[in-house]
């Protein structure tokens, strides 16, 4: 329904953990944000893996009964949106392989930029395919390397390159692969006797736990016997976590390379307010992830925030709208102007990101006819201007108006009064100056693109 950006998808794993699949069921939950069209869970008995998963919200893929029914102290899980892989049954995960000698399952979150050329070269070395989901390429390198299990998974992330996050379980361990960039976030805590390792920290929250553990770009973190043993796979690894993590994509109240994301976003919103000399009555966000960065240009600014807008939580984004005027009636339906907040007012609306700009321009509208007088936009992110391939769903430069539009005629577009965005710089130091992946800004990708580089010329 809104030209909103989507990430792949949230992983979650327990290793040594009484009532494993349960544990895993609270962490995806808390990570449902990450991805609402399918969810899944593998639990391993130490001598079969068990998987049950569908299409739908966690809540609705998993019962109490069916929870109860897959025991074991391992399990590893699953939330997707699907980017790469489209949305067929074979591509939800986990995905589980059953070799003569064990069976292993796995979780992504991400996605394998050189997918294309290692897919040719497993289908050219006899592996059989289910689905197109870079997911399962992973499982079949895996299989094909030779060692143990230790070394099949460090021979297969040396020639992985793009974003990944990944947990492989087998009957009797478990290993969380970070990729060599750093793209995707992944973190570990303990928990009872064993640990629970998540893509982002409110997982462990939601358990009682505060403290967490990075997996560092390039590393590997084996749990195998009880014991936790850290390895790097890339010497040259470096840290470009990406910038709409903290943006739009991770929940306020987790921590992304030793930063609380609302922290994050607030201080973009005190950034973009520093040197704007707008006139404004009320400053409003749109719900949810700018609201924390409406609050810092509200301080910043000294102009008072309101709650101008109320998202309806029950209208999911799957909507269909056949025509333009029941487009526009879905997004009444899920977002609201509030009349006797912003009528007769100057409002300065805070949103995160434009990426097509139809929903910017039906949110303006919205406001205006809810009475506002002006609507001055303020964007929490520089201007999106090019597509992004490590498991984002912005894959061609068409469907991103700021690849096709200067900042004013994009004003025009969305009927704003005026329209300002964060620059690369304050973004730069919102996140404390540490590396991040601005590709999706700048056009600078950190690796190689391979036969995706195609989509650019």
């Amino acid at each position: 329904m809104f030209d909103e950006i989507h990430e792949e998808c949230g992983v979650f794993g327990a290793y040594n953990i009484k009532d494993a699949s349960s544990i895993t069921y609270y962490g995806l939950h808390t990570l449902q944000h990450r991805g609402q069209e399918a969810s899944g869970i593998a639990v391993s008995d130490h001598g079969h893996i068990h998987v049950k998963k569908g299409k739908g919200l966690t809540i609705d893929v998993f019962t109490k009964e069916k929870l109860e029914q897959m025991k074991g102290n391992m399990a590893i899980g699953h939330v997707r949106y699907s980017t790469a892989g489209g949305q067929e049954n074979a591509n939800i995960q986990p995905i589980v392989a059953r070799g003569s000698k064990r069976e292993i399952a796995i979780v992504h979150n991400g996605q394998i930029v050189n997918e294309k050329e290692l897919r040719v070269e497993l289908e050219e070395a006899g592996c059989i395919f289910q689905g197109t989901s870079d997911s399962e390429i992973v499982l079949h390198m895996i299989q094909k390397e030779e060692g143990s299990l230790c070394e099949k998974v460090m021979s297969t992330a040396k020639k992985l390159v793009g974003a990944f996050s990944i947990l492989v379980m087998s009957e009797n361990e478990m290993y969380a692969i970070r990729d060599q960039k750093g793209l995707r976030p992944l973190s570990y805590t303990k928990m009872q006797d064993g640990y629970v390792i998540g893509s982002e920290t409110c997982a462990f929250e939601v358990l009682g736990l505060y403290s967490h553990t990075d997996v560092l770009p390039g590393q590997i973190i084996q749990f195998k016997d009880g014991i936790v043993r850290k390895m790097i796979y890339d010497e040259q690894a470096s840290n470009h976590m990406c910038a709409m993590e903290y943006i739009y994509f991770a929940r306020p109240d987790s921590v992304i390379e030793n930063i609380n994301v609302h922290n994050f976003r607030k201080e973009t919103g005190r950034l973009l307010a520093q040197n704007d000399d707008v006139k404004a009555d009320i400053v409003i966000g749109v719900p949810d992830s700018s609201l924390s960065a409406a609050i810092g240009y509200a301080e910043q600014s000294e102009i008072p925030f309101e709650t101008g807008l109320v998202k309806n939580r029950f209208v999911g984004r799957t909507f269909i709208q056949p025509t333009q005027s029941q487009r526009d009636r879905g997004v009444r339906m899920k977002l609201s102007a509030i009349p006797h907040v912003v009528s007769g007012k100057s409002v300065v609306m805070i949103d995160d990101s434009i990426v097509r700009g139809t929903t910017s321009r039906r949110i303006v509208r919205l406001l205006k006819e809810a009475g506002a007088s002006e609507v001055h936009v303020r964007i929490a992110s520089p201007i999106i201007t090019s597509p992004c391939f490590y498991g984002v769903d912005t894959s061609t430069k068409e469907e991103l108006i700021g690849a096709r539009m200067s900042k004013e005629e994009i004003c025009r577009y969305i009927e704003a009064d005026s329209l300002e965005f964060m620059n690369i710089a304050q973004l730069s130091k919102a996140a404390n100056e540490q590396g991040l992946c601005t590709a999706c800004f700048d056009g600078n990708y950190c690796t190689d693109l391979f036969s995706y580089a195609k989509v650019l010329e």
